[in-house]
């Protein structure tokens, strides 16, 4: 055997370990266990949580194992070539190796979506920061950029609040974005990103920066550990509205949820029922409050809370120059594009696996 295939199934048993294949193994075992027991769908969600984990070990024993096959004979198949000295199968085997390499990297990969909440679905605001209507623009195109994204992954989202600005752009938008993996694909994103271009609403078209935060949290479902008091609440009903303010319902369906003792203010209002919308406040509400709880235990509070980063000059996480030498820039993680436009259609994979690796290490 040459070193390049000695070194590839060193490679498999080092990423083997590292994703804990045994373990897993053995996980699958006892969630098959679960599935055969008699009253394993009385618990409708809970069935479900335990059906999806079992299809994702299934996937991931099965991505390994396939490989594993395909490298002993890949490595039979040139023994045999170089003893015939069949100069064509070893050239295609060369070929194999390469794209072995790449399903070995794909695995590695793995190891990075290992967080307790990387699962979850993901709830991501975007708020205009500093740029004046520069900057309401900015968080229009932020918000183009994760539907985009989010349509690349075969994600759903659903919009809990839209606030339009006068002139151009949004003020601010709150999603859930539901999908495999989807916090962990999108928590990279969280934090203030900067665009510098040619100002579109400047008639001497000067080139102007603007910044936008971006707040992503994971939903959190079924979490016992945040008790929220009917007391600490106030909660104000209004109407829905649309573009130029326009009323979309009759009624007061729409919700804002006020939590008196953080501060913390949740808008409401993509449902027609009340009740509906109030859950989805609600639902979120648990999740900031959750996050913060889990972030002061981690001594880490500046980075949790929107208005604790201020949406401006020298505080981005990623910079989106449009114009001389065009380039994306991430300032954590250094991988930069330098086709900004097909960052801002979607092509985010790159930077959130930069970002999982940087966190990883």
């Amino acid at each position: 055997m040459d070193k390049n295939w000695q070194k590839i199934k060193d490679d498999f048993k080092r990423i083997s370990r590292l994703v804990s294949l045994e373990k897993k193994l053995i996980t699958k075992k006892e969630l098959e266990k679960k599935t055969l027991s008699s009253d394993f769908w009385q618990d409708n969600n809970l069935a479900k949580n335990i059906s999806q984990e079992l299809e994702e070990i299934n996937q991931l024993i099965n991505r390994f194992l396939l490989l594993e096959k395909k490298i002993e004979e890949a490595i039979d198949l040139e023994k045999v070539a170089k003893r015939e000295d069949n100069n064509e199968v070893l050239s295609d085997l060369e070929k194999s190796k390469d794209e072995i390499i790449i399903s070995l990297k794909d695995l590695e990969d793995e190891t990075l979506f290992s967080d307790k909440y990387d699962n979850n679905n993901a709830i991501l605001s975007i708020h205009a920061g500093t740029g004046g209507v520069d900057a309401q623009d900015w968080a229009l195109m932020l918000e183009r950029m994760y539907l985009r994204f989010a349509e690349k992954m075969n994600w759903s989202v659903k919009t809990i609040d839209r606030n339009l600005a006068t002139e151009a752009g949004i003020k601010s938008v709150l999603f859930k974005i539901t999908g495999h993996r989807a916090y962990a694909w999108l928590k990279g994103e969280h934090g203030v990103h900067r665009l510098g271009r040619i100002s579109p609403f400047d008639g001497e078209l000067l080139r102007q920066t603007s910044f936008a935060l971006v707040e992503v949290i994971p939903e959190i479902k079924d979490n016992n550990e945040i008790v929220i008091k009917d007391e600490d609440l106030k909660i104000d009903v209004f109407k829905s509205s649309g573009p130029g303010g326009q009323s979309v319902n009759t009624t007061d369906s729409a919700i804002r949820i006020t939590h008196l003792p953080s501060r913390i203010v949740i808008n409401s209002q993509s449902e027609r029922s009340q009740h509906q919308n109030k859950e989805n406040a609600l639902s979120i509400l648990k999740a900031k409050l959750f996050q913060i709880k889990k972030t002061q235990k981690e001594k880490l509070i500046d980075n949790i809370k929107g208005d604790n980063i201020k949406a401006e000059w020298g505080k981005q996480i990623r910079s989106y120059i449009l114009y001389g030498n065009q380039i994306v820039k991430d300032h954590r993680s250094q991988i930069e594009k330098k086709d900004p436009q097909r960052v801002l259609d979607g092509d985010l994979k790159d930077f959130a696996l930069g970002y999982l690796r940087l966190n990883n290490n």
